[in-house]
């Protein structure tokens, strides 16, 4: 048996998986279990009564022991009872009443050492992704029964950090593009399967401080002081944007997925314009599902590339823009390729 401890700091909750003959009745054959040999805990919180059961359906079958599955303000301090040693809360609105319960639920799971997903909808994005920072949850937009399954796997691999923070930084890539696929594949057997039949589920490893900035110039003007690197004009960016985009009209899209190339490409822009750019607006522009462009924006958030920005005026949204490192890279990139038709795609 795999025996490792979990995250949290004081909780040595031993982690190991239950042979084929302790897994729980129509759940995986290696079941993720705690000391005692029980499934890993989770607790389940959601408003909608027909969701909450789909919750429960899929926390069985990745293997999980349901402890709780019950409406959002279930989860309240007060009476509550301890948390799962995972937690999944659904928050469709961003309602004032329900953004403080989040608030709350997610520093409830940084003192009991527990992993949070929040699944939301596009609309309530920002806010929630907000509200729940502290936790530094996984987050999920509008997700279908494969797309919760991972992030039961990504959030049970948090409860192995030691392992997950030897990886290197071109190995979390690699398994950013694994996890990208899996999801893919399970979406696509979800919809064969249909949804009385099962859900195909699978379990991998999900995965700054900005480097002293340059100075930059634009194209069209400017004067060199000290040889900085020169920013391509918007135009140029978008024109680029625009023909990797001109692919999916004649070719399968998914043939050309490249979240992180897009994300780059779309922030540069910005910076080149003076423009801010959202969240939500990033995860538009990135060509993939929300949840997976979330998954690329945390990746190279951590690696440096990108920097979260906080709205003074309305604390409830959240920018995304280039690190000065990753701006450095970028203006140096076009200027490399120059005037190259092919420059970007």
């Amino acid at each position: 048996m795999l025996h490792t401890e979990s995250r949290a700091a004081g909780n040595k909750t031993d982690l190991s998986y239950a042979p084929v003959a302790d897994a729980p009745s129509g759940g995986q054959a290696y079941a993720p279990s705690d000391a005692a040999g029980l499934p890993v805990a989770i607790s389940l919180f959601a408003d909608r009564g027909y969701l909450r059961s789909e919750m429960q359906a899929d926390a069985q079958l990745a293997g999980f022991r349901v402890v709780q599955s019950e409406p959002v303000a279930a989860s309240e301090g007060g009476t509550a009872r301890p948390l799962g040693d995972i937690v999944l809360v659904d928050a469709p609105a961003a309602d004032a009443p329900t953004l403080a319960l989040i608030e709350r639920l997610a520093e409830r799971a940084v003192r009991s050492g527990a992993r949070l997903i929040v699944s939301t909808t596009i609309g309530a994005l920002e806010p929630v992704m907000v509200s729940s920072k502290a936790a530094d949850p996984v987050l999920l937009v509008e997700p279908g029964r494969a797309e919760r399954l991972v992030a039961f796997g990504e959030t049970l691999s948090g409860l192995f950090e030691r392992r997950v923070r030897d990886l290197s930084g071109e190995d979390r890539v690699a398994v950013m593009r694994l996890v990208e696929r899996v999801t893919v594949l399970a979406q696509k057997l979800d919809g064969l399967v249909g949804e009385e039949d099962g859900a195909a589920g699978a379990f991998a490893f999900a995965t700054g401080v900005a480097s002293p900035g340059r100075s930059f110039i634009h194209e069209e003007g400017g004067t060199m002081r000290g040889k900085p690197a020169r920013l391509p004009t918007p135009q140029r960016v978008r024109a680029t944007i625009r023909k990797r985009q001109l692919r999916a009209r004649f070719l399968d899209a998914e043939l050309f997925a490249d979240p992180a190339w897009d994300i780059l490409l779309d922030l540069t822009a910005a910076r080149a314009e003076g423009r801010r750019v959202s969240v939500t607006s990033l995860c538009i522009a990135s060509g993939v599902p929300p949840t997976t462009a979330l998954r690329w924006i945390g990746q190279m958030t951590r690696q440096g590339l990108l920097v979260r920005e906080e709205d003074r005026v309305d604390r409830r949204r959240a920018f995304v823009a280039l690190s000065e490192t990753a701006l450095d890279a970028m203006a140096r990139y076009f200027e490399a390729v120059g005037d190259c038709d092919c420059a970007g795609i």
